[in-house]
């Protein structure tokens, strides 16, 4: 069983624009969707004649080495993918570029592909729908990362230090920056292996100081996890790895000789602590709690930048993604129908999917409005029954299991009363007053994009 499949993008940026973006590192990773299992084993060049890329893919429970192979480079037209190693019998992916005029062009992704013989009669029909479902994520992702990019491009390429570059957030920001032609220096704990790696150890205080040599910005996403049982040195960690670390970047931009002219650190709107269906803004109180505690002496140790460096502070939601975090963590359940609210489910969920986190950094790296505390949550916070019925409903799954308030805190103690029991309606006001649009502002349509559904 054989078959082509094609689907056309167009574009408001030039031909070369586009281009580039695919050429770049971090295109993979951008257009990769989070809902397949995909991981790059090897990577040799980029995509020119004889370069190749190693994966791993899982297919149901089993996982497969996936060898490809560029050819038929040509700039600005085109290149091929070609399996040597893999499930097809035989798969031909070729991109083919054009430009319409001077600022549009489009692209043409054309798969000729083959099934082993064994598995025709059981997956042929799966295989359009699959390849429906990639490029319809990977043109969307692809033409709102282009008009991220376009709309800051006069402002020159960046370079930008990432702490907690291998995170949710920072896997996702590290490729989008690099296909939009900025340098991106990774703060890793271990010995670099990469040209792009740098050495520290926040809790000694440590940093390669050689890091900040001509950086234009610095992203401070790490922080020890708080999806776990709070016990008292875990309480510790959590605390000591966000002050800590944040106090070493400060330290580290105040002391350079050629200091990054922004600093964008994250936060979350645990700041607020339980304030229920009470709509909040930044200009809200800090609540009460640990997390409202943690998240004030997080925010107090980044304000020391704020005489050196612009100084942003993203209160994050609760991220979506189904690579990791809540979202995560939930879908196994979902997916089987055994997923459903959590206690009353009357709590308020302020959520944002990944790709506007990512693109509230963007924001926050650019523009020079946007300093102190800046709230990054969709406008549409719902409840976590809503988000129960929403889930399962993407899914075509009932949600009729919940899980009950005792077990949830015998589960996890402290961390469910506070971040699975509890909620908060937070509104995005310093986004929305700088004009920031929200790439899924609705949650349907966010599990929809994430999930491939």
């Amino acid at each position: 069983m054989s078959g082509t499949f094609t689907r056309t993008l167009r574009v408001d940026v030039p031909v070369d624009a586009l281009f580039r973006w695919h050429e770049r590192p971090g295109a993979f990773e951008r257009l990769s969707p989070p809902w397949e299992r995909v991981d790059v084993v090897e990577r040799t060049g980029g995509i020119r004649d004889g370069d190749r890329t190693v994966l791993r893919v899982g297919i149901g429970p089993i996982t497969r080495r996936w060898v490809a192979e560029h050819r038929d480079y040509r700039e600005n037209e085109r290149f091929t993918d070609v399996q040597v190693e893999g499930p097809f019998a035989s798969w031909t992916h070729t991109h083919a570029f054009r430009g319409i005029d001077d600022r549009r062009a489009e692209l043409v992704d054309t798969i000729d592909w083959a099934l082993p013989r064994i598995a025709a009669p059981f997956a042929s029909g799966s295989v359009e729908r699959t390849l429906e479902r990639v490029f319809r994520y990977r043109h969307d992702t692809t033409g709102a990362d282009l008009a991220a990019h376009a709309a800051v491009d006069a402002l020159g390429p960046r370079t930008i230090v990432v702490s907690g570059a291998s995170g949710l957030i920072g896997e996702a920001l590290c490729a989008f920056l690099t296909t939009g032609g900025h340098t991106v220096r990774r703060l890793v704990r271990r010995e670099p292996t990469a040209p792009d790696e740098f050495r520290w150890d926040p809790a000694a205080r440590s940093i390669d100081a050689s890091v900040l040599d001509g950086a234009d910005a610095v992203v401070h996403l790490a922080g020890a996890s708080v999806a776990k049982r709070w016990t008292d040195a875990h309480r510790r960690r959590i605390l000591d790895s966000r002050v800590d670390g944040t106090a070493t970047l400060v330290d580290a931009m105040r002391e350079a000789s050629d200091r990054p002219a922004t600093f964008v650190c994250a936060s979350a709107i645990g700041y607020y602590g339980d304030c229920g269906d009470r709509p909040v803004d930044e200009s809200a109180p800090h609540g009460h709690g640990f997390l409202a505690d943690v998240t004030r002496a997080w925010e107090e140790t980044a304000s020391h930048a704020t005489d050196v460096a612009r100084t942003a502070m993203l209160r994050f939601g609760v991220v979506l993604s189904p690579r990791g975090g809540a979202l995560g963590t939930m879908l196994p359940a979902f997916r089987f129908g055994g997923g459903g609210r959590i206690g009353s489910g009357r709590q308020v969920m302020s959520w944002v999917g990944v790709d506007d986190a990512v693109g509230a950094i963007h924001r926050a790296l650019f523009d020079d409005a946007l300093h102190g505390p800046v709230n990054v949550v969709a406008p549409e916070p719902v409840t976590n029954l809503v988000f129960a019925s929403t889930l399962a409903r993407v899914l075509k799954r009932p949600s009729i299991l919940p899980l009950p308030a005792a077990v949830a805190r015998a589960a996890f103690g402290d961390m469910a009363n506070e971040m699975l029991l509890a909620g908060c309606r937070v509104t995005p006001r310093a986004l929305r007053d700088a004009g920031f649009t929200f790439r899924h502002p609705s949650l349907e349509a966010c599990l929809r994009h994430l999930l491939g559904r």
